[in-house]
């Protein structure tokens, strides 16, 4: 058994903290919309920040199934883009110091690299770990953004789930929420509802869900106002997209008489909305792969 220590290094220069909030969102599990990657962006060219951790990545990456970028400059290799699982320190716009734990999903020693950040987590004595990402919904763009909170203890959540029992692919970031949890630690999870037609494309909309959700949870004093901008400006490209062609429209109404059923039915006791007309699931899904092939088309300009 590996000692938890042996996959990170730790800067010795570390200012105090009491309980800071640790944030986590890894590549390479599901991010519709590149919810966790606009998020984690966001902050990182907002605020002020340094590396005061770095994991193990020659233990953890199976570099032959994600291969680092090199560049080759005429007759020399002239650079390497080493992949970072890093953990930052942040301060938000009150000076409150807090954490960032981002980079590549280890493929490798999952269990080793949960116990090393939960011994991360103790020895920074970290008040509370919260993960964000996107998934794909069968929701339309023209709703209020849904999240899906899970917590190590109910008290945490504050917003309604959609789903009931269901089992989904395995991640690292999953894995982490459970042994912190079977370790008496605070840890929530949020996972933004993306319109699934448009899971691909980089979606802001979720990013400010995401972002709102977790100064809610945490008290952070976090900038919000370039992501609702750049939110706007896809909502508008979108709209112009949608508008006039027959076909997608029809799926954008099918699937807010979904939502709108839904939503109306968790206000009552049962969960049964009333018939509708709408298209089956084959054309709902034929519609949408038509539009996404407009989307990523030559003359797209998304």
């Amino acid at each position: 058994m590996l000692n938890p220590e042996d996959l990170y290094e730790l800067d010795t220069d570390l200012p105090e903290m009491t309980g800071p909030v640790l944030l986590h969102s890894l590549d390479g599990f599901v991010d519709a919309g590149s919810t966790g990657q606009l998020v984690r962006e966001h902050l990182l060219e907002a605020l002020e920040h340094r590396v005061i951790a770095r994991f193990d990545v020659d233990s953890l990456i199976d570099y032959r199934a994600r291969r680092p970028t090199m560049t080759f400059d005429r007759d020399h290799w002239a650079s390497y883009d080493a992949p970072e699982l890093v953990v930052r320190l942040l301060q938000d716009e009150a000076g409150s110091p807090f954490l960032m734990l981002s980079g590549p999903e280890p493929d490798r020693l999952w269990e080793g690299f949960t116990q090393s950040v939960l011994h991360l987590v103790k020895r920074l004595d970290v008040g509370l770990v919260v993960g964000f990402h996107g998934i794909p919904m069968g929701v339309p763009h023209t709703r209020p953004v849904g999240v899906t909170s899970h917590a190590t203890r109910p008290e945490l959540i504050t917003r309604n789930t959609w789903f009931d029992k269901v089992q989904v692919p395995g991640s690292a970031a999953g894995l982490l929420e459970l042994r912190l949890g079977e370790a008496g630690r605070d840890a929530l999870g949020l996972a933004v509802h993306v319109p699934h037609y448009l899971a691909q494309s980089a979606y802001p909309a979720a990013a400010v869900a995401a972002l709102e959700q977790i100064v809610s949870a945490t008290g952070l004093e976090l900038p919000v106002e370039r992501l609702r901008e750049a939110a706007a400006a896809t909502d508008a490209d979108i709209a112009e997209q949608v508008d006039g062609n027959a076909e997608v429209e029809k799926v954008v109404r099918a699937l807010e008489q979904q939502y709108d059923a839904f939503a109306g039915a968790a206000e009552r006791d049962s969960l049964l909305a009333e018939s509708q007309d709408m298209p089956t699931a084959d054309e709902l899904g034929a519609q949408f792969e038509r539009f996404l092939a407009e989307q990523e088309g030559p003359d797209s300009s998304s």
